[in-house]
């Protein structure tokens, strides 16, 4: 074992015999630990820093916006207004998208706009 490693264990030790460490806050609760391992170790600091300033990094507050965006569309009856919040929807699922620089088989599926206007087009002229 390394000195200090073995410095810090025996200390521990010590204060475990003396009972010092029996009435801790959260004993017999689990750690709530933050996995930052999607995050860039430079980005690390700067996004704990915004997370305590209740601030969301670029790629969530877009997220939020598409969430946002999509529960709108599902209450737009005009054809013509819902596929053009569809076409600014597929944007900023392109813009996530390009943001993560992940491999394509996990990126955000755009909408098929083209097909649900003709569908919904077509269900118009029917009524």
């Amino acid at each position: 074992m390394i000195l200090p490693h073995y410095i810090a264990e025996r200390k521990i030790q010590e204060a475990l015999r003396r009972g010092e460490l029996d009435n801790l806050p959260g004993k017999g609760r689990p750690l709530q630990l933050e996995d930052d391992s999607q995050v860039p170790e430079e980005l690390r600091l700067a996004y704990k820093i915004l997370k305590n300033a209740d601030c969301l990094p670029p790629e969530l507050e877009l997220k939020k916006d598409i969430v946002r965006l999509e529960e709108m569309l599902r209450g737009i009856e005009d054809v013509e207004e819902k596929y053009r919040q569809m076409k600014r929807l597929n944007f900023m699922i392109m813009k996530l998208n390009m943001m993560r620089k992940v491999s394509p088989q996990f990126e955000e599926d755009q909408v098929y706009f083209e097909k649900v206007v003709d569908r919904l087009g077509t269900r118009k002229k029917e009524r």
